[in-house]
């Protein structure tokens, strides 16, 4: 195996942190509570607050630091084939509201930039899907044609800005890149200009609907609004079936530098070969940082390793020149029907409200979602809304990928309860940098050995649902392969639908058996 990138982290994330805020006042009182201060969550109670509404923004960790934090930021209409799958699913005017409202997202994030002088290296380009094979090109040039319909400005291309030939690409004209936490910072110190209340390191555990709804927090505080945003990614409150119809998925990312007259010139996505996305980013003088993500995979599913290897070597390969120097991940969830749910929280909700399920394209996502339910809470509706409605179910249309999210779900939720489930070695075969699920007696220890020989050990099973977690060993984490629950080796929540933390176990003397999960 070759070296890995010099830096494991998001190039994003290096940008810096914003000011340090705090956990909200017990019993603090807003007209609405947003759970999320990612794109959705930002753009949502930004709209809000412009619209005249006391907003309260509330973050278990730190603003614009989590999935957002480790995008590609592309903000595009384009996504991969999904014209064609709405046109036979939601039929042609559904693949034109689709389009519709990714094209105003786009426009809405250049109108915001002009209006507040953001500059956050935003930049107009081109989008491409591409195929390098005949046979896949022939779905691409169908892509071309579904998404002209609907009416994105989509051309059918053989020859792209890519320094390798291509069989067909589609081709939209007008796409944006740009910075996602520059853009975000600005958002969000304008939020506090207009009023609008950020708190950060709070934990929302509970949701209580009403006139008003409340809020708990980890430590026992409330917050009561009239109206709540779940924008937390993958919901962590389920009250419309929607852990049933999202699968998360992970991707990852290497990133290196470029000459900046090797830019290909656009953003570019393949469905071939595990997925591979390309883009570029203003960098240093004459340069550019050009941006590869691929390698899909289910939390929890290991040998992350590997698959970093295999991304890196395609990177290279395609691009000679490339001097890597970053490395992360990024995860997203995957909606039934192709469509992110934007709305009501469930079928009786009046005041709870969710965002969710962008499936890899949540920048434009994000933006759309805060107009739309910025319009939702003040009583207007646009004319996409009941595209996006989670409380739509078209049982015919999205039984087949319900039965396929939850079999591999349900495989793990009743095997690792099976009494003969063990493993293949004690703790003790675990090497500095490892980790195994292990056998305590009758219970599964998630056991992590550091790089200095000392061993962390905590509950394998996952607080939210208690399927067994995995190690991750490239970013020496515990995944649950059933819903994309993510946690640190002390047992700490990264990323949910898990409210709490893996209870920590201090004796590991009677562990006997192992599992390289």
């Amino acid at each position: 195996m070759t070296d890995v990138p010099v830096r494991s982290g998001s190039y994003w994330m290096e940008y810096g942190d914003g000011p340090v805020y705090p956990r909200p006042p017990d019993g603090l009182e807003v007209d609405v509570a947003v759970i999320g201060a990612g794109i959705a969550g930002i753009s949502t109670a930004w709209e809000l607050a412009r619209a005249g509404k006391s907003v309260a923004l509330l973050e278990a960790d730190r603003v614009a630091s989590g999935v957002t934090g480790h995008t590609t930021a592309k903000v595009s209409a384009l996504h991969g084939t999904v014209y064609q799958r709405l046109r036979s699913t939601r039929g042609p005017q559904g693949a034109a509201l689709y389009a519709r409202s990714q094209q105003d997202a786009i426009g809405h994030l250049v109108a915001v930039c002009e209006e507040l002088g953001i500059d956050c290296d935003l930049e107009r380009a081109p989008a491409f899907t591409y195929a390098e094979t005949a046979k896949e090109a022939r779905t691409v040039k169908a892509e071309a044609e579904a998404a002209l319909a609907a009416g994105l400005p989509a051309s059918y291309v053989t020859e792209t800005g890519l320094p390798f030939p291509v069989a067909g690409a589609v081709r939209v004209e007008g796409q944006a890149l740009f910075h996602p936490r520059k853009y975000l910072y600005a958002l969000v110190a304008d939020l506090e200009r207009r009023g609008g209340q950020i708190f950060e390191g709070t934990r929302i555990v509970g949701l209580r609907e009403g006139e008003p709804c409340r809020l708990t927090t980890e430590d026992g505080r409330t917050v009561s609004a009239r109206d709540v945003v779940v924008a937390t990614h993958y919901p962590v409150f389920d009250r419309s079936l929607l852990f049933a119809r999202l699968k998360p998925h992970r991707e990852l990312v290497v990133a290196g530098v470029i000459p900046a007259a090797q830019d290909p010139g656009g953003m570019y996505l393949t469905p071939e070969g595990s997925t591979r996305s390309v883009r570029t980013a203003p960098y240093g003088e004459g340069e550019r940082l050009l941006i590869v993500t691929g390698e899909k995979f289910t939390p929890g599913t290991g040998r992350v390793e590997e698959r970093y290897e295999r991304l890196q070597q395609w990177t290279t390969r395609r691009f000679p020149e490339v001097r890597l120097t970053h490395r992360w991940a990024a995860q997203d969830n995957e909606p039934t029907d192709g469509v992110p749910f934007v709305g009501a929280l469930h079928p009786r909700a009046r005041h709870s409200y969710v965002a969710t399920g962008f499936n890899g394209w949540g920048m434009a996502g994000g933006v759309m979602s805060g107009k739309l339910l910025a319009a939702r809470i003040t009583g207007e509706k646009p004319p996409w809304t009941d595209l996006y409605d989670p409380v739509r179910l078209r049982p015919v249309k999205e039984a087949p990928s319900m039965m396929r999210f939850q079999a591999a779900a349900a495989g793990h939720f009743v095997g690792d309860r099976l009494p003969f489930v063990t493993g293949g070695g004690p703790a003790s075969r675990i090497a500095p940098g490892g980790g195994a699920v292990v056998r305590k007696g009758a219970r599964h220890v998630a056991v992590h050995r550091d790089d200095a020989g000392e061993l962390h050990a905590v509950s394998a099973r996952c607080t939210h649902l208690g399927c067994l977690v995995r190690f991750n060993d490239a970013e020496r984490t515990w995944e649950c392969p059933c819903h994309g629950s993510r946690f640190g080796i002390g047992g700490e929540v990264l990323q949910g639908p898990a409210l709490h933390p893996l209870e920590r176990v201090h004796d590991l003397k009677e562990t006997e058996e192992g599992d390289d999960a």
